[in-house]
Formats: structure tokens, sequence, C-alpha cells
């Protein structure tokens, strides 16, 4: 029987974070929290919880970096996958059993929920801006890579331990999806789409500082593609390149 770790990046999330864990627990018993670098009490809450294994940013280091370090954690120990699932209330960890299997028969290495796939009873309307960019990133990474994606931007994942050999993270913000999807193009995985509820329950959540500015957003996505492809093209045999 196959062994994936479930991760929760985690950054000021007191309000959402002991009710998510909940819900994780009751699927799986192998959970990773990766706090990085909270200041709104998470911290204390997660200090006083002996059923999951937290690793602590000292500081804010990045949502990227938060799932770079969920990866290595993974790699490091008896896993054959890792499963990554926000904790601010959009996803449903109900899920996560789906997302193992369709990373365990044999057809995929990646599975990456899409919001976009398949429309859901009480769905959320996203933010026009929100949508609209993520609509157009998505376009653009599958005319770049030839990839046949719906939503970029998703967190809820499903890797195998091959396809997390295969990556090699380096982008520590938002935008570390996009290096995903270039450096797994890159290894040739088999990238598989599951459809997700769209929740969002915080409409007015920030990106924080220039990000929320949309079309700044949208010029750091493409500079993390830009860059991404730049390093699979020239970069050393190492990361995407060693399973390609």
């Amino acid at each position: 029987m196959c062994r994936f770790l479930t991760a929760l990046p985690v950054y000021n999330e007191v309000a959402h974070v002991g009710g998510v864990l909940d819900e994780v627990l009751a699927i799986t018993p192998d959970v990773l929290v990766v706090d990085d670098g909270s200041t709104d009490g998470t911290s204390d809450l997660l200090a006083a919880r002996r059923d999951v294994r937290v690793v602590r940013h000292p500081i804010n280091a990045g949502y990227g970096a938060a799932l770079a370090t969920a990866f290595r954690e993974t790699l490091a120990g008896p896993w054959d996958g890792l499963v990554t699932i926000d904790c601010d209330g959009q996803h449903q960890p109900r899920l996560i059993p789906e997302f193992v299997a369709a990373c365990t028969d044999g057809t995929s290495d990646l599975v990456s929920g899409s919001r976009y796939l398949q429309r859901f009873a009480g769905d959320s309307e996203p933010p026009a801006a929100r949508r609209r960019i993520n609509a157009e990133i998505t376009a653009e990474i599958n005319h770049r890579l030839g990839l046949t994606l719906t939503d970029a931007f998703c967190g809820f994942k499903a890797y195998s331990r091959r396809a997390l050999e295969s990556l090699s993270i380096t982008e520590t913000g938002y935008a570390m999806p996009l290096e995903v999807w270039v450096q797994a193009a890159a290894a040739g995985l088999r990238i598989v789409e599951l459809p997700v509820p769209l929740v969002y329950l915080d409409l007015a959540r920030s990106f924080g500082g220039a990000l929320d500015d949309a079309a700044t957003r949208l010029a750091y996505y493409r500079r993390v593609l830009d860059r991404a492809e730049a390093a699979v093209a020239v970069g050393p045999a190492t990361g995407a390149h060693a399973a390609s």
C-alpha cells in the first residue's frame, strides 16, 4: 500500500488551521505542517498539537519556499508521494484519497486540482481579476509547454516520488506552480487534473505588497515562466533534466 504524506503550507491561518487539520487527520494520520513564519498565533496553536509534524520557518519565506520544504521532507522520509493542500479552507480534505488514487494508478506522476474543469453546486464566483489572470497564464503555459491545463494555480496536488525527484524548485513566491509546470513538462511527467469545488471564503484576501496590483502580478508570473524555461534549456543535468 502506498503511503503519501499530506503537507499544508501555513502562514497566519489561526482562524482556519485547527479545523482544516482536524478534517485532514480524519482522512490520513501522515500530516506535515510547514509554518512559514506565522505571527498571528498560528505557531502557538500548532505547538500545542501532538498529532501533526510541524516544520517552522523562522521568518516568512514565501509560499514556494514552504512547498519546497515539504518536497524535501517527503523525499527524506519513507513516503511514496506527497499531497499538498492549502490551509485557508478552500480545499476539501475528503478529496485526498482521490488524488492519491489518481497518482498511484500507473497513469500519472502529478495530479493537480482544477477549479474550472467542472462546475459544482455552491461554487463561488472568483474575483474577476484573479480569474482573468489565471485563464491568461494557463493559456500561455499550454501554448509554451504543449500542456492542456485548465487551472495553473490550484494548490491541491499529488506528486509521486518520481515527480518530486524530477523537480528542483527555486521560486519562493506565489508563482512557484509555474516553475513546477515548466520542469514537469521538461521531465516528461504525466500530468492529470481532477475537478475540485471553487471555494473563496475571503474575497478580500491579499497577495501582499505590489502583487495586489493585477498588472504587477501578471508581469511577475511571466518573469518566472521565462526564467524557468531558460533554466531547463541551459541548466545542468540535475532536477528536471535528470528525468528527461
